[in-house]
């Protein structure tokens, strides 16, 4: 399931990034990879701030749709 949809203050894990090869990168150097472990805190309109190893990180929900977790 996408990201924006998941339950809040589960942790979930990173199943696929389904964005392009700059993006996948970025976000790996930010924790977010295929089997990273995340923690959604709170979505609004889509938009997404998740816990990422022990930062904080707010994603965009067209960003956000791309990332399907378990």
């Amino acid at each position: 399931m996408p990201i924006t949809v998941a339950p809040r203050g589960c942790e979930l894990e990173v199943r696929k990034v389904g964005a392009d090869g700059q993006t996948k990168k970025h976000l790996r150097e930010l924790g977010i990879s295929e089997g990273s472990k995340v923690t959604l805190l709170s979505q609004t309109g889509g938009n997404v701030i998740l816990v990422v190893k022990e930062g904080r990180l707010c994603l965009d929900k067209t960003l956000a749709g791309k990332i399907l977790v378990s």
